[in-house]
């Protein structure tokens, strides 16, 4: 009966990988990134600079030299049957990280095949390992190299060289070198340092200008791969360019939240090791480098699926809950799925940052905490007391999260009106007609008004004739949004669009040579304030 089920759940597998490669190659956009891994590489072969390729995107290549190294080959067989080559590359990676997460699973040897098919059937559905498929991303790779790494499955000789390979690739798994030095694996680490430094010295001598490029400049410059206040960057930098913090406060905490999520995670790791889960230890360290990584995207995130499937296996109520809680975090967006039903842009943030602020309590208290406990064998509370206990903290938190005046994430409620949405009855507008525009209009570059409701605010208003563009800015550190100038009425530009909350937004206009002209940021408070006095 058991075999039965373990071919249903490998069908299901399957079937699943199927559709989704399928689906996946019938985008326009197909394997994006690994459409920028090929023509970077392509255009280094023919003697161009690696760093200042472009695709049609816009995508540069963002990975170090050695990367460029190792990915070198795919250039060798053409773009198309790299795609397929790739998407199943993948689909095999997927099927040996369910295979090693499956011992940290069960010390049930007989229950090991099912619990691996499971466990890579649910990975295969979630969205970092469908964004990897998407993009054609190495970020599965990477997590397969850490962790069989991590977890000691490699032969003791070459412990920490797998870990130097990962890192040398992308620098987020240089905290299990930290990891190893902590669990006293100090020839590992030293192996890990070392073959790291190895890779990127072999990097050095084979493209010293690329090298050069990258650890002087490039490596500093992480906006180069994209907007970083977006809802796509689920790491503790990101939430906080969302939050609003300034540019001059966000370096000094963000460090400070790192050092601590990485040093709790860090200590946890190290006393699951010590109690014989190196599994647990290994995908706990894995969540800290998600966590604290200045850029998460989509694809890094495997790491929260895999602490989410060993939560779900662990023994208690309140950490099933916490698992299946956060295994629904990283299969779909709460975001986009439970934002109609928030009413409060608070609720909406903690919705649409509920991975980064699930994987930063999993570093915190949750993940390491229940391991060790069940290690030592500790009776498991009443179910009522359980589930009291779930019910009055999801409530707590739902609480606190409503009446935080928090703007919501990179403003999905935004939307720029466009002429035609002007005889929109709710369309709501400083002045109407051209003798009331008229009489509006001032020297001032813009004037403005705003209107608050429920889940969003309004801000309408006129431009001199001077200004040539207006921009505006959600949060710090995201991309601008473009707000159309409509002519709506002779001789008057107005403008019109929505966003979730004004409380960090900031209003700019230029002149016809691209210069700011104009900025409104405190005035955009003000206002909204005397609206909802």
């Amino acid at each position: 009966m058991r075999d039965r089920r373990v071919a249903l759940v490998w069908a299901a597998f399957v079937a699943v990988a199927t559709v989704s490669c399928v689906l996946v190659l019938t985008r326009d956009d197909r394997l994006s990134d690994l459409h920028i891994y090929y023509g970077a590489l392509s255009d280094l072969h023919a003697g161009r600079p690696l760093y200042e390729y472009r695709a049609a995107n816009g995508g540069p290549f963002t990975y170090p030299p050695f990367a460029a190294l190792l990915l070198g080959p795919i250039t060798l067989v053409g773009e198309g049957v790299l795609q397929g080559i790739w998407l199943v590359a993948t689909c095999a990676a997927v099927v040996a990280v369910a295979g090693t997460v499956g011992v940290a699973l069960s010390d049930d040897r007989s229950r090991r095949p099912l619990l691996v098919a499971l466990a890579a059937t649910v990975l295969m559905l979630s969205a970092p390992v469908q964004s990897n498929l998407r993009f054609g991303q190495v970020s599965i790779f990477i997590v397969l190299l850490a962790l069989l790494d991590g977890t000691g499955l490699v032969p003791p000789r070459l412990r920490g060289v797998l870990v130097g390979v990962a890192a040398a690739i992308k620098l987020t798994p240089l905290l299990f070198v930290v990891y190893f030095l902590a669990t006293g694996r100090y020839r590992d680490a030293g192996r890990a340092a070392a073959t790291f430094v190895a890779c990127a010295g072999l990097a050095a001598l084979v493209l010293p200008a690329e090298s050069w490029i990258y650890w002087t400049e490039a490596v500093r410059q992480t906006s180069r791969i994209g907007n970083l206040a977006s809802l796509g960057n689920q790491s503790v930098h990101g939430m906080l360019l969302r939050v609003g913090v300034d540019e001059a406060t966000l370096p000094v905490l963000w460090a400070a939240l790192v050092a601590v999520i990485c040093g709790v995670a860090l200590l946890r790791a190290r006393q699951l090791a010590a109690r014989g889960r190196p599994g647990h230890a290994a995908v706990l360290v894995g969540c800290a480098t998600v966590a604290a990584s200045p850029v998460s995207w989509t694809h890094h995130q495997v790491w929260p699926v895999l602490a989410a499937m060993l939560l779900v296996g662990a023994s208690g109520v309140t950490q099933r809950v916490a698992g299946t809680a956060l295994l629904a975090a990283m299969v779909v967006s709460l975001g986009a799925v439970l934002g109609p039903v928030s009413t409060r842009p608070g609720v909406q943030f903690l919705f649409e940052n509920a991975r980064t602020v699930g994987t930063c309590l999993l570093c915190l208290a949750g993940f390491g905490g229940v391991a060790v406990a069940a290690a030592r064998g500790r009776r498991r509370p009443a179910a009522r007391r359980a589930w009291l206990r779930v019910g009055v903290t999801t409530a707590v938190a739902l609480a606190f999260f409503a009446v935080q005046p928090l703007p919501a994430g990179a403003d999905p409620t935004f939307k720029a009106y466009a002429l035609d949405d002007v005889a929109n009855p709710r369309y709501f507008f400083v002045c109407r007609g051209p003798a009331e525009c008229a009489a509006y209009a001032s020297d001032a570059p813009v004037t403005f008004g705003t209107r608050a409701e429920k889940t969003k605010v309004r801000v309408n208003g006129v431009v001199a004739t001077r200004v040539a563009r207006l921009e505006y800015y959600s949060a710090p550190g995201g991309a601008p949004r473009s707000i159309p100038l409509l002519a709506a009425y002779p001789g008057t530009r107005t403008f019109s669009f929505r966003s979730a909350s004004m409380a960090q937004g900031r209003l700019v206009a230029y002149d016809a040579a691209g210069q700011p002209i104009a900025s409104y940021d405190d005035e955009l408070a003000a206002a909204l304030r005397a609206t909802t006095r």
